[in-house]
């Protein structure tokens, strides 16, 4: 088995926790529900058993309300996904909607990316998915953009070959940054982006006039990953 490759050093939290207030639902999705959804940290090492059928699996990073993602695995019962979100309120709502749909190929994690990814089997996701990450505005801001080539590396790792990582923004300056950080990477190469489910975040956002860019990349063959892309790891 491949031991996982982690940082020397913690990367800049890419986040901000606004948890509001939590309605009556979304704390009993919580407090009662969320329970029976969470992959546990200590079944990160072999993801898959925490679900009844050992299935491709999908990561979605940062999944707001969750709307998008109980809509993907409702879609996809062929396919496992795991979301992560640091926001209370968002995992209480997916949760309700989970135990209304019934849904048994997924799995939550109430926790920011960087406490899980470094604990993941290497190759052991299909696909990655990150919609509408922080742009951070500005400039000073810039650094805790959560996709660099750091991240990349992370990536790149717990992806099989030929797997997939797709990411969608509203900020076309920080789309020009994430195109360029797959551009200049070893292990990935662009393809089309899919058709994926609207987020609420989304609607939003062209409702106000913002433009959505959908970016995808392909994890490449081993052979073309190699020291140049680990290095920035060691």
């Amino acid at each position: 088995m491949t031991t996982p490759i982690e940082p020397k050093r913690s990367p800049i939290r890419s986040f901000v926790i606004r948890q509001g207030r939590l309605s009556k639902g979304q704390r009993r999705g919580l407090e009662e529900i969320y329970p029976q959804f969470e992959l546990k940290q200590s079944a990160l090492a072999a993801p898959q058993s925490a679900y009844p059928s050992n299935q491709p699996l999908t990561l979605e990073v940062g999944f707001g309300m969750g709307d998008s993602l109980a809509e993907m695995a409702v879609n996809a019962p062929e396919r496992n996904f795991l979301g992560l979100e640091v926001h209370g309120p968002g995992v209480g709502h997916l949760m309700i909607q989970a135990a209304n749909l019934g849904l048994t190929n997924l799995r939550v994690l109430n926790s920011d990316v960087w406490s899980v990814l470094p604990s993941l089997p290497a190759a052991s996701l299909a696909c990655f998915q990150i919609f509408f990450p922080d742009p951070w505005h500005k400039k000073r801001h810039h650094k805790r953009r959560l996709i660099n080539a750091v991240f990349l590396d992370a990536v790149a790792e717990k992806l099989q070959a030929g797997g997939m990582l797709h990411i969608a923004t509203d900020w076309q300056p920080y789309a020009e940054e994430i195109y360029d950080h797959l551009e200049s990477h070893p292990a990935f190469s662009h393809c089309p982006a899919p058709a994926r489910a609207e987020t609420k975040y989304e609607r939003r956002g062209q409702r106000l006039g913002h433009v959505v860019t959908d970016l995808a990349a392909q994890r490449s063959e081993e052979r073309r990953v190699g020291k140049e892309c680990r290095s920035r790891w060691s």
